[in-house]
């Protein structure tokens, strides 16, 4: 009589499950790397968003610097290309306000490339100046492309911020940027010389 083989228990692991445990391991990998990569973004856009607050921030210091920055709010809101040197020579009032604005704009420009600056007189404020900057966000859709133009409409829309200028314009957000918006409080240590008013004192 012929006698069959014993049939040992399986040890071991199939091809299959090998396959099936990769699988879910890769899985587990993609999953966390997107929690990484969300993270990453959104701490990237505090960091971006804390570099505008202590951007505007600069800008007021330097208006508390200006002996008369009150009286030439105007100068603030240009955008000049050529300014007088008062980094090493005193300027008068109206040149340090230009002087300021524009190395402030580079300022602005090199820690937040591709940014838009808008300084504006708000409507009823003379005694304000309103700085609003942008910035744009590098975010991507759950299929790993970059949002269409709809998609980064709807997804700053409810970062986006305005004012109203002296003239009763609105000022925007431009489109597509997510934008901080604050208002300064410039400085007056100048006074009119005489009761007639005219030229300006300013005190050292």
């Amino acid at each position: 009589m012929t006698q069959l083989p014993v049939r040992r228990p399986q040890r071991g692991i199939t091809l299959v499950e090998s396959l099936v445990a990769i699988v879910v391991m890769a899985l587990g990998i993609l999953g966390i790397l997107g929690v990484q990569m969300r993270t990453l973004t959104d701490t990237q856009a505090g960091v971006r968003r804390a570099q505008a607050i202590r951007l505007i921030e600069d800008l007021g210091e330097r208006l508390q610097n200006n002996p008369d920055a009150l009286g030439n709010l105007s100068a603030y809101t240009a955008t000049p290309t050529s300014s007088d040197n008062c980094a090493s020579t005193a300027c008068a009032p109206d040149r340090l306000a230009t002087y300021d604005i524009k190395q402030w704009r580079t300022s602005v420009s090199d820690a937040l490339p591709g940014s838009q600056v808008i300084v504006f007189i708000p409507q009823g404020g003379p005694r304000q100046l309103g700085v609003l900057i942008g910035w744009s966000e590098t975010r991507y859709n759950q299929d790993g492309k970059s949002f269409t133009t709809a998609e980064k409409a709807a997804l700053t829309a409810p970062l986006t911020v305005s004012g109203t200028n002296s003239a009763g314009a609105a000022v925007n957000c431009p489109a597509n940027l997510i934008c901080h918006l604050q208002y300064i409080q410039p400085t007056q240590r100048c006074t009119p010389w005489g009761l007639g008013g005219g030229a300006l004192y300013c005190p050292n």
